[in-house]
């Protein structure tokens, strides 16, 4: 999803982190006189061989003019900025080199194009339309706050069952690799550290707009999209009694933000963000996104690319794989959306949507055997597929026809905006996942008005507010995606954890559990959901091309729709 930005004025603090080093910003050095050929400054990430010192890299590069902007010790990867036109072939040959490639601030967003999740745009947008009376927040007759009347997707996986046993142990802490937290939130803040939380990203005016910071470096309390806010009120908003209550409501949220404003994912923060939360000791990581600018990068490269793209994809999928296998290492649950593509993700169609940043997009022949959609199909990484209320797979959400892969591990509540055909709950707000909101963008899309009042506009999308008693006003607005099926997914994982978690003997956590070990947990306790009759899914009746039909291949114990079933809160805690 792309969103528009509010400007503001006030100052951000430079962050440390232990997994990397950052060097002082600033124009590239004299570039040596070796050097003979001088453009404009690019910035490149460079990895080091397995094994390798990369600040000894880095002191490398330096000595022959370039600057370097940061060095992710944990895997051998740095951020170079040169002004030497043959700077990735040079580099390149050097001995303790794995791979170079181009950096996110390189090139241009094609005019026009969007990235991320189109689907869950233009159902959300397409609700505006919505004529059905939107539910009012009061309290309900059962236990908890006084929206989760409205989450059915709790329901579905069980969560309020869950409370009676376990809301989530404080110590466990669940990272949100996203666009940004609004840990100011009422109904986050109280769950919130913002100790640990850490921004490592910088604003990019070409994407992002005019920066609202110092330095174009957002705190890390802050949220200039809404992704990110999302998901981490269906992990963890509190039970508080206002607004609504996330899966595992009593654990900690970390943001540790890998996005920028504008949504794109890009390598260099991204794999910062997994090996920082290796280094800190998170319990888990909600990952709702693909990384960008490859939807699909390939060894070797897909038949169309350059051999500069497919040297990009290849520094891209060893970067990738070393982050995740680190973060895992440390005892790191992994969880990520799987992709609202549509697509048979065991034989992909072809991908015209790369690059979406840096060039324009061309058509690109995929091969499963040789391309991946990352962090879905990388080591160690649970994906999770979409399901709208009646239990359907989202039409939009992807799926496999191959379950000798990994790419669809469980299924939980996305929202479907078209589910219940034929009936009075089709293609409205309710559908979808209502979640946590930051006034600001709300403020910005003309969803509130200055004085915090919902306008004609939100109340068409459903946007929900709720007070306390003494003033402080929380918002709320409906998504779909894959994207809210993940956060689903890390709050089940963090309830796991909580309820059968051991003491950290290193002391970075709380408590801490094998990562496989509740993956292992989590796919003993899912509830089991079978292919649709015949394994064929049409959704030409909600309106969607036969591009849209798909196959469910396997039992109702593991298939390419649901995999090993829906996600179980009272499960994993029972």
């Amino acid at each position: 999803m792309r969103r528009s930005r509010i400007i503001v004025a006030a100052a951000a603090a430079a962050l440390a982190v232990p997994a990397f080093a950052v060097s002082a910003a600033g124009a590239a050095p004299q570039v040596a006189a070796s050097q003979s050929s001088q453009g404009p400054a690019k910035s490149y990430v460079v990895l080091a061989k397995a094994g390798g010192s990369a600040e000894a890299l880095a002191q490398q590069l330096r000595a022959g003019g370039a600057t370097v902007s940061s060095v992710n010790q944990a895997i051998g990867l740095l951020t170079v900025t040169s002004t030497d036109t043959a700077f990735a072939s040079r580099t390149r040959g050097l001995a303790s080199v794995s791979g170079v490639g181009n950096d996110r601030s390189i090139g241009f967003a094609p005019k026009g194009l969007t990235t991320g999740d189109t689907v869950e745009k233009e159902a959300h947008l397409a609700a505006a339309g919505s004529t059905a009376a939107a539910p009012t927040a009061k309290k309900s007759g059962r236990p908890g706050d006084p929206l989760d009347s409205l989450l059915w997707g709790m329901d579905m996986i069980n969560a309020p069952q869950a409370h009676a046993i376990e809301i989530g142990d404080h110590r466990v802490t669940v990272g949100i690799l996203d666009t940004g937290v609004d840990g100011n939130h009422p109904d986050l803040h109280s769950n919130f550290s913002k100790k640990l939380s850490r921004n490592f990203t910088t604003d990019m005016v070409d994407i992002d707009g005019p920066c609202e910071f110092a330095g174009c470096v957002d705190p890390a309390d802050w949220d200039d999209n809404g992704h990110g806010t999302h998901t981490a009120g269906t992990v963890a908003a509190a039970l508080n009694g206002m607004g609504l209550s996330g899966v595992a409501p009593g654990v900690t949220l970390v943001n540790i933000r890998g996005a920028q404003d504008s949504g794109y994912f890009f390598l260099g923060p991204v794999t910062n963000a997994l090996t920082y939360a290796g280094d800190v000791g998170l319990d888990v990581v909600n990952m709702s996104f693909y990384l960008d600018p490859w939807l699909y990068n390939c060894v070797g490269g897909a038949p169309q690319d350059s051999p500069a793209a497919a040297a990009d994809q290849a520094v891209t999928i060893e970067a990738m794989n070393r982050a995740l296998n680190y973060a895992h290492g440390h005892n790191v649950t992994l969880v990520n959306s799987t992709g609202n593509n549509h697509d048979d993700m065991s034989h992909p169609r072809n991908d015209t949507s790369s690059p979406d940043y840096g060039a324009d997009p061309y058509e690109r022949t995929i091969n499963n055997a040789t391309c991946v959609n990352l962090p879905a199909e990388g080591p160690h990484v649970l994906g999770i597929n979409a399901i709208g209320p009646s239990g359907k797979k989202a039409d939009y959400s992807n799926y496999t026809t191959d379950l000798t892969g990994n790419e669809v591990e469980f299924a939980a509540p996305g929202g479907w905006f078209r589910d219940g055909f034929g009936t009075p709950s089709y293609r409205t707000n309710e559908n979808e996942i209502l979640s946590t909101a930051p006034a600001n963008v709300l403020l910005t899309e003309g969803l509130i008005d200055e004085a915090g009042n919902i306008t004609e506009a939100g109340l068409g999308l459903g946007v929900k507010k709720d007070c306390t008693d003494d003033g402080k006003c929380g918002f709320y607005q409906y998504l779909q995606g894959t994207s809210m099926a993940s956060p689903h997914a890390a709050g089940v994982a963090a309830l796991a954890v909580s309820a059968h978690g051991t003491k950290d003997a290193d002391a970075k956590r709380g408590l801490t559990m094998d990562p496989d070990a509740v993956a292992a947990l989590m796919a003993a306790t899912a509830i089991d959901h079978a292919c649709p009759a015949g394994g064929v899914q049409s959704y030409t009746q909600e309106g969607r091309s036969a591009e849209f039909t798909a196959t469910c291949v396997g039992t109702p114990a593991f298939n390419g729709f649901y995999g090993a079933g829906i996600v179980n809160a009272l499960g994993v805690v029972q």
